[in-house]
Protein backbone atom coordinates (compact mmCIF):
# COMPACT_ATOMS: atom_id res chain seq x y z
CA UNK A 1 0.00 0.00 0.00
CA UNK A 2 1.40 3.38 -1.00
CA UNK A 3 -0.52 5.46 1.57
CA UNK A 4 -1.77 8.15 -0.84
CA UNK A 5 -5.09 9.60 0.30
CA UNK A 6 -7.41 12.46 -0.59
CA UNK A 7 -6.39 15.50 1.44
CA UNK A 8 -10.04 16.51 1.96
CA UNK A 9 -11.88 13.29 2.79
CA UNK A 10 -9.12 10.75 3.45
CA UNK A 11 -10.26 8.34 0.70
CA UNK A 12 -7.48 6.07 -0.58
CA UNK A 13 -6.17 7.16 -3.99
CA UNK A 14 -4.53 5.00 -6.63
CA UNK A 15 -1.23 6.38 -7.95
CA UNK A 16 -1.65 4.78 -11.39
CA UNK A 17 -5.30 5.81 -11.79
CA UNK A 18 -6.75 8.62 -13.91
CA UNK A 19 -9.15 9.41 -11.06
CA UNK A 20 -6.72 11.39 -8.92
CA UNK A 21 -6.43 15.18 -9.03
CA UNK A 22 -3.61 17.47 -7.96
CA UNK A 23 -4.29 21.01 -6.69
CA UNK A 24 -1.38 23.46 -6.52
CA UNK A 25 -1.82 26.84 -4.87
CA UNK A 26 0.78 29.60 -4.91
CA UNK A 27 0.27 32.54 -2.57
CA UNK A 28 2.70 35.37 -3.19
CA UNK A 29 3.08 39.06 -2.56
CA UNK A 30 1.65 41.20 -5.34
CA UNK A 31 3.50 44.40 -6.05
CA UNK A 32 2.30 47.41 -8.02
CA UNK A 33 4.68 49.19 -10.40
CA UNK A 34 7.00 51.53 -8.58
CA UNK A 35 6.08 55.19 -8.88
CA UNK A 36 8.28 57.77 -7.22
CA UNK A 37 6.68 61.07 -6.25
CA UNK A 38 8.60 64.20 -5.20
CA UNK A 39 7.44 63.60 -1.60
CA UNK A 40 9.22 60.21 -1.64
CA UNK A 41 12.55 61.99 -2.02
CA UNK A 42 12.02 63.80 1.29
CA UNK A 43 11.33 60.63 3.32
CA UNK A 44 13.77 59.23 5.88
CA UNK A 45 14.46 56.04 3.93
CA UNK A 46 17.31 54.93 6.16
CA UNK A 47 15.08 55.28 9.23
CA UNK A 48 12.25 53.39 7.53
CA UNK A 49 14.66 50.62 6.52
CA UNK A 50 16.03 50.36 10.07
CA UNK A 51 12.45 50.15 11.41
CA UNK A 52 11.59 47.42 8.89
CA UNK A 53 14.70 45.42 9.79
CA UNK A 54 13.81 45.76 13.48
CA UNK A 55 10.33 44.35 12.85
CA UNK A 56 11.80 41.52 10.76
CA UNK A 57 14.15 40.54 13.60
CA UNK A 58 11.09 39.83 15.75
CA UNK A 59 9.71 37.37 13.16
CA UNK A 60 10.72 33.75 12.64
CA UNK A 61 11.83 32.42 9.26
CA UNK A 62 8.38 30.95 8.50
CA UNK A 63 6.66 34.29 9.11
CA UNK A 64 9.19 36.05 6.89
CA UNK A 65 8.77 33.49 4.09
CA UNK A 66 4.97 33.77 4.29
CA UNK A 67 5.32 37.49 3.55
CA UNK A 68 6.81 36.61 0.15
CA UNK A 69 5.66 33.20 -1.10
CA UNK A 70 3.94 30.01 0.06
CA UNK A 71 3.04 26.94 -2.01
CA UNK A 72 0.48 24.27 -1.18
CA UNK A 73 -0.11 20.98 -3.02
CA UNK A 74 -3.05 18.65 -2.41
CA UNK A 75 -4.29 15.33 -3.82
CA UNK A 76 -8.05 15.02 -4.32
CA UNK A 77 -10.43 12.20 -5.22
CA UNK A 78 -13.00 12.92 -7.99
CA UNK A 79 -15.89 13.95 -5.67
CA UNK A 80 -13.63 16.31 -3.69
CA UNK A 81 -12.19 17.72 -6.93
CA UNK A 82 -15.73 18.59 -8.10
CA UNK A 83 -16.53 20.11 -4.70
CA UNK A 84 -13.30 22.13 -4.80
CA UNK A 85 -14.03 23.43 -8.31
CA UNK A 86 -17.50 24.57 -7.22
CA UNK A 87 -16.16 26.51 -4.23
CA UNK A 88 -12.34 26.85 -4.25
CA UNK A 89 -12.26 29.49 -1.49
CA UNK A 90 -14.77 27.73 0.75
CA UNK A 91 -17.21 30.64 0.53
CA UNK A 92 -20.12 28.25 1.08
CA UNK A 93 -18.92 27.61 4.63
CA UNK A 94 -19.71 29.95 7.52
CA UNK A 95 -17.40 32.96 7.48
CA UNK A 96 -14.64 33.05 10.04
CA UNK A 97 -13.88 36.26 11.93
CA UNK A 98 -11.04 38.28 10.46
CA UNK A 99 -7.79 37.63 12.39
CA UNK A 100 -7.33 41.34 13.10
CA UNK A 101 -10.65 41.42 14.94
CA UNK A 102 -12.21 43.77 12.39
CA UNK A 103 -15.84 43.13 11.62
CA UNK A 104 -16.04 42.42 7.90
CA UNK A 105 -19.25 42.10 5.97
CA UNK A 106 -20.05 39.59 3.27
CA UNK A 107 -18.11 40.14 0.10
CA UNK A 108 -15.34 42.20 1.73
CA UNK A 109 -11.75 40.95 1.45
Amino acid sequence: MHGLTCDLCGETLLVDSDVRYRVKIDVFAAYDPLEIAPSDLDRDLEGEMAELIGRMKEMNSGELEDQVHRRFEFDLCPPCQRRYLRDPLGLGRPRLPHPSGDERGEGEP
